[in-house]
């Protein structure tokens, strides 16, 4: 049995994900601090991320930070068509298949033909007509003449090109998300009050025909152009005008009135002028979008994918994402709670490493380094050090506590880890905060903790500075339990080393 799941689902899912972005709970991470440490290789081709358990977990293992998606960070893309002269484009139809592919293209399916372009002023229009007529078999003509207008009413250019205006972006967007593939489109399009938006989207009629093709022409009696040709179908209203050439061929079809409702129709000329020889010509009247152009950007563009922004800055106030070292991994996950609490995390954003106060303001070794607690042989891996408030923060990647690590895109064993005669674990996997300890290991150098440490700031001198996570006994959790949610996307990266005094503008995009 054959089946296919259709555009339209896509569309649904790509909006049932917006609306589910504003219940609170997604968020981008940055992850991996060492990536170059197993594979020196990574930086230039950086492996494929595998969707399984056991890699899914292994990405938690070394998630640095999160900050939150909101319903302002998200909004619908499609591609990117930018306008320029001397290039030809599809149009609009209906009945692009493996049966009828788009001309310029070739094109299976409707979403896959560039059928609307951005101008240079941030303005969306869709082809109406690409100047198709059986002079070209339809397959249109070179574009040369930008289209600039807000008409409501499709416009016919001097190329010969008719455009539809759609919508301009604003200012914002642009700022925020426009790139090189993907344009927006406005999240809110059949709900605003926007005023720009609202007239385009109340303009439109349901069923309204706007261009009809001549796909085989017959000889008339006929010179000139004949008015008030009905469209027939299960629509109403619908009338056109055909000119005739000295050959008493039909050269040229324009709707004078495009009726409304019609999901189906034919342009029956036979019915006010028969051929000469019998035969009849034959139209394709284009059936507009369900709700008719500019009704429903959604389903007209194929809106069926997410850009999803997000800023990491660092906050003096809450430093929830460490500097000085690498970040090699972006994600999104979903639902990720309160470190030692079933309650869901909320905040703007959240620290996913533990952190340790020590007794002096330098360490070392360099940063990836192996942090191992002095009493029990728990291991961490150091991810930063601020020799002003001493903090040492750090992770625990299954690479320093049990047997299986990955590198690159395989799983690896390390029997070193695993006594071989029992098959028992040597190596343990508990946090340093667990033991309450008073000093760990970096190299051959030993740290003590500032175990009378507590709070969340620190004062040197004059100045107070916020470290993100409360401190007890010289030791910190972390704001988010990384073993909770549900990760969703992922995406392995070029090494990117975080200064402090920079931020990272992240754009993913999801493709339902």
């Amino acid at each position: 049995m054959s089946a296919i799941v259709t555009d339209k689902l896509r569309i649904v899912n790509c909006s049932n994900f917006i609306s589910d972005v504003a219940t609170g709970r997604y968020y981008i991470f940055l992850g991996l601090p060492n990536a170059t440490y197993f594979d020196n290789s990574w930086d230039s081709n950086p492996p494929d991320p595998v969707d399984n358990t056991l890699y899914i977990n292994s990405y938690r293992d070394t998630i640095l930070g999160v900050k939150k998606v909101n319903s302002s960070d998200v909004v619908r893309v499609v591609r990117k068509i930018q306008w320029k002269s001397g290039k030809k484009y599809d149009m609009y139809r209906h009945d692009y298949s493996v049966y009828n592919t788009a001309p310029v293209t070739s094109a299976t399916r409707l979403y896959d033909a560039n059928y609307y372009v951005v101008n240079k002023d941030y303005r969306v229009y869709i082809c109406i007509n690409n100047g198709s007529a059986p002079s070209n078999d339809n397959a249109g003509i070179i574009s040369t003449q930008e289209p600039l207008h807000t008409d409501l009413a499709p416009r016919k250019e001097s190329d010969g090109y008719v455009w539809k205006y759609l919508y301009t972006l604003t200012p914002a967007d642009v700022l925020k998300f426009d790139s090189t593939e993907y344009v927006s489109v406005p999240n809110d399009w059949t709900t605003t009050t926007n005023e720009e938006i609202a007239r385009v989207r109340d303009n439109a009629v349901d069923g309204k025909i706007e261009t009809i093709l001549i796909e085989q022409q017959q000889i008339y009696n006929f010179f000139g152009t004949l008015t008030n040709v009905p469209i027939r179908g299960d629509g109403t209203g619908g009338l056109a005008s055909i000119t005739f050439d000295e050959e008493s061929k039909p050269v040229l079809v324009e709707v004078t009135n495009g009726g409304a409702g019609y999901t189906f129709a034919t342009l029956d000329l036979d019915s006010v002028l028969p051929s000469l020889t019998g035969n009849k010509a034959i139209f394709n009247v284009i059936i507009p979008p369900p709700g008719g152009h500019g009704g429903n950007v959604y389903d007209e563009l194929g809106a069926n994918r997410v850009l999803v922004y997000g800023r990491i800055e660092n906050d003096p106030t809450n430093p929830d994402f460490v500097v000085g070292n690498q970040f090699s991994r972006v994600g999104i996950i979903k639902n990720i709670k309160n470190f030692g609490s079933s309650t869901f995390f909320t905040g703007s954003s959240g620290s996913g490493v533990y952190a340790a106060r020590i007794t002096t303001d330098s360490i070392a070794e360099s940063l990836d380094s192996a942090m191992v607690q002095t009493t029990s042989g728990a291991k961490g891996t150091l991810v930063s050090f601020d020799s002003t408030t001493q903090v040492a923060r750090y992770i625990q990647p299954r690479t320093n506590l049990i047997d299986t690590y990955a590198i690159g895109t395989k799983i690896v064993i390390d029997y070193n880890y695993v006594d071989t005669s029992t098959g028992i674990q040597t190596a343990t996997g508990y946090q340093l905060s667990e033991f309450s300890p008073t000093s760990f290991t970096v190299g051959s150098s030993n740290y003590d903790i500032d175990t009378g440490f507590n709070g969340d700031t620190v004062t040197v001198g004059s100045v107070t500075y916020y470290l993100g996570q409360g401190f007890n006994g010289g030791l910190a959790s972390p704001d988010i339990n990384i073993k909770s949610g549900e990760i969703v996307y992922v995406d392995n990266r070029s090494s990117v080393t975080r200064a402090s005094q920079q931020r990272e503008d992240i754009k993913i995009i999801l493709e339902f």
